[in-house]
């Protein structure tokens, strides 16, 4: 039973892609999900004006290149809580790699959804329907967070939702 939230399968029994939140929309608190605890640990605080410009999480049952589940990013219509599990449709990823301070960098993507249901952004169907400038933010906020935590965030490319989707596919077997 540890790690009940990480282990949880990817997708639905009706075969829809689930997140589980970590860091609420706006919130200036990183919080991480701890499978050991079973709970949600402080992890660090954004500096005062800088929130998470949307809730910010992960895929359950999937194993990234950094060894936690694959990070996501999820368009909401109004901020959920820690440990809410969101169906979700994914929109692409912002392929990128990170470097902790001196150390080797290693890849760190963050895919990017739409919640399910969402009656403000319902009709967005992949990253193309965004705005430029919204996927510039993003990838600028990723970058500025980094930094603040002694880490080099370097967006590689932004894809797609069929390269999302295999990304999950892949990290799900490696779990």
């Amino acid at each position: 039973m540890a790690g009940y939230l990480s282990s949880m399968p990817p997708r639905s029994g009706d075969g829809e892609l689930r997140a589980i939140i970590e860091s609420p929309q706006g919130s200036r608190n990183k919080l991480s999900y701890s499978p050991e605890l079973r709970t949600f640990e402080m992890g660090s605080s954004l500096p005062a004006g800088m929130t998470f410009p949307f809730d910010f999480g992960f895929i359950p049952g999937t194993k990234a290149e950094d060894g936690d589940p694959l990070d996501v990013l999820i368009l909401m219509d109004a901020p959920a809580y820690p440990g809410v599990v969101v169906p979700i449709r994914l929109l692409g990823v912002l392929e990128a790699e990170q470097q902790d301070g001196d150390g080797a960098p290693y890849r760190n993507d963050r895919l990017i959804a739409i919640a399910v249901g969402s009656t403000e952004r319902g009709e967005i169907r992949r990253l193309a329907d965004l705005e430029t400038h919204l996927i510039e933010q993003i990838t600028s906020f990723f970058e500025t967070y980094a930094g603040l935590n002694g880490k080099r965030f370097k967006p590689l490319r932004v894809r797609g939702r069929r390269t999302a989707r295999k990304r999950v596919e892949r990290l799900a077997k490696a779990a």
